[in-house]
């Protein structure tokens, strides 16, 4: 009876290297991807995370808000100083 490799054994391998040995990393690279799971393959938040959000003072539509009432507050400064 021969032996079968698992199929563990024959997956593409990570592709990172050790900073202080140089040794490949020898653990099996994510599928789809070129390292493993622990080299950081899919690591990161979600584009548009919203669990990140805290109080919105520095979006789009505040700072846009900002602007607009800074613009009216020098137009009314201007109006009354031509009294």
């Amino acid at each position: 009876m021969r032996h079968q490799p698992s199929p563990m054994s024959q997956a593409k391998r990570c592709r990172a290297r050790s900073k202080r040995s140089g040794k490949p990393c020898r653990s099996p690279a994510v599928s789809g991807g070129s390292v493993c799971r622990m080299q950081g393959a899919g690591g990161g938040a979600p584009k548009g995370n919203r669990n990140a959000w805290k109080h919105g003072r520095y979006s789009a539509e505040a700072i846009a808000e900002r602007r607009r009432l800074r613009e009216l507050l020098q137009d009314c400064q201007e109006l009354l100083e031509m009294f």
